[in-house]
């Protein structure tokens, strides 16, 4: 049946303006409990100050260590985790250009047929042959119009999928650069206490000889000597577990960088820096603590998950409505046979499906994805108070490394002079050997200790950033040249890659993170 051309044109034009004039489903608002909004610890505050450099978002300069920035630059360039926290961000896009495709005719089909036919005739008498081409084509075409909503809740779920897929690429941003900083710190309090290790061990080794020497000559019994030979050998003894550890810190940096294990180069940039692990007090902040918490990324990804979700019900919820569709055909066929004339037609109307008789499917799977954005929300608050409670966590513990900072530092002086006086004394004959075998255990174990502090210190505070959401900002592309070629030899990107290789600015990452 064919329908007017002018008659199809107003139909089409009501149907359009009245598309997408109603949205099923709710409306997403951000779930943030009261306490987040203004949240606060004195721990944080303690070990906090608000100053403008160095940026939170490359807190590592606070460290002024060279050999850290270049291998946090080496960790963005190579880290496995990282590329594929992009390539997700990438995959993101291309589901939300899928979900675009929904503000355009949905279904089309093109088709083209010939056939050739012959015949013959005969009366008895006379007998007559012919043949003859008859083809045709055709164009049809199927538009869903938008009346309840389902494409631009789709489009809507498609785009926060997009920005918790860039979430979570920060997010991972952050992981690395607390952990490349971290597995740094552990290297150089391991290479500290090694040295404290040899510098007792070779103190230890001067009394064990002295030891050994009065044994022989009678001046002492063996019980001297035996007591200087187990104190010497359990310092020497703890040499192997360093070296390991120093081994497979350097082992850990490969990994985190891209690279099979293997020599560090990057560690040689800044000379002086082996065995020195620094002090700082402060952790520099932009923002309230209340802020930065909210800006975590993990926390944006969250809250995008949950918009994400929320916009899925009102798909859900567009299948318990009618459907409206606009149809439409044009046909063209012909034939070679004399006279035979050329027809062209063309068909256009809406179409309407309404599938009442779902038997519970359609409730049910609104049910479905309402329970999966309750469960979300829940996840969202429990990410909020996890993430409160890691900041607050790691302020305590630097306030409690620099407190013991302080302690310890007197007691290894105090056993350096401890270690003095008793071989004073031995050596003039008032005391025995056992009270310098004593300082000596004393000086190692407080040297070592306060080298493991200073070191969770430094832990500590970069737990700390880690907690605030600091670092997830990085100069390198989403993704990287080799990949991008590598990806272009074998599909058609348009200029997807393009941008996905173009380094982020600045701002921009701020303020996609505010």
């Amino acid at each position: 049946m064919g329908v007017p051309l002018g008659a199809a044109s107003l139909v089409m034009g009501l149907l359009t303006s009245l598309s997408g004039c109603m949205r099923v489903g709710p409306d997403f608002h951000p779930q943030h409990e009261a306490w987040s909004e203004h949240w606060s610890s004195a721990s944080i505050g303690q070990v906090t100050q608000q100053a403008a450099q160095p940026d939170v978002r490359q807190w590592w300069q606070i460290f002024g260590d060279q050999n850290l920035e270049h291998l946090i630059a080496q960790a963005d360039a190579g880290n496995g985790d990282l590329k594929i926290a992009g390539l997700r961000v990438l995959e993101a896009r291309a589901q939300l250009g899928i979900a675009l495709a929904g503000r355009y005719p949905q279904f089309q089909q093109v088709n083209a047929d010939a056939l050739y036919s012959a015949r013959k005739r005969s009366d008895g008498f006379n007998s007559r042959s012919g043949a003859y081409w008859q083809y045709g084509a055709g164009f049809s075409l199927g538009w869903e119009l938008d009346f309840w909503g389902r494409f631009s809740r789709a489009i809507e779920s498609a785009d926060a999928a997009f920005f918790a897929a860039q979430a979570n690429r920060d997010a991972a941003l952050v992981l690395l650069h607390a952990q490349v900083a971290d597995t740094y710190f552990t290297l150089r309090t391991a290479e500290a206490r090694l040295r404290i290790a040899h510098e007792n061990a070779r103190l230890q080794k001067r009394s064990y000889d002295i030891a050994q020497k009065l044994f022989k000559s009678g001046e002492t019994d063996e019980l001297d000597l035996q007591q200087a030979k187990t104190q010497y050998l359990g310092t020497l003894s703890s040499i192997p577990d360093l070296d390991s550890q120093i081994v497979l810190a350097h082992h850990a940096l490969s990994v985190l960088m891209g690279r099979p294990p293997g020599p560090l180069p990057e560690l040689e940039v800044q000379s002086g820096k082996e065995g020195v692990v620094p002090l700082v007090d402060r952790a520099v902040l932009q923002d309230v603590p209340a802020d930065l918490l909210l800006r975590r990324p993990d926390v944006r990804a969250a809250e995008y998950q949950m918009a994400a979700q929320s916009a899925q019900i009102g798909v859900a919820k567009a299948d318990l409505y009618p459907s409206v569709s606009l149809l439409g055909s044009l046909v063209w066929t012909a034939s070679s046979l004399t006279g035979s004339p050329n027809t062209l037609a063309m068909a256009a109307g809406p179409s309407v499906t309404w599938n009442v008789f779902d038997h519970g499917r359609i409730t049910n799977n609104v049910r479905v994805q309402d329970a999966r954005l309750q469960q979300l929300t829940v996840a969202y608050q429990n990410t909020v108070r996890e993430a409160a409670r890691e900041a607050d966590d790691a302020a305590t513990a630097l306030i409690a490394a620099l407190q013991r900072d302080i302690i310890l530092n007197d007691a290894q002086g105090a056993a350096r002079r401890s270690l003095t006086l008793a071989s004073t004394i031995y050596r003039e004959g008032y005391s025995d050997f056992q009270r310098v075998l004593d300082a000596q255990r004393a000086l190692f174990a407080q040297q070592d200790a306060y080298i493991v502090n200073r070191g969770n210190a430094a832990g500590s505070l970069v737990a700390l950033y880690k907690a605030l959401g600091g670092g997830w900002y990085s100069e390198q592309p989403l993704i990287d040249p080799a990949t991008r070629q590598q990806m272009q030899q074998r599909t058609n990107w348009g200029d997807l890659l393009d941008e996905a290789s173009a380094p982020p600015a600045a701002a921009g990452a701020e303020g996609r993170s505010q």
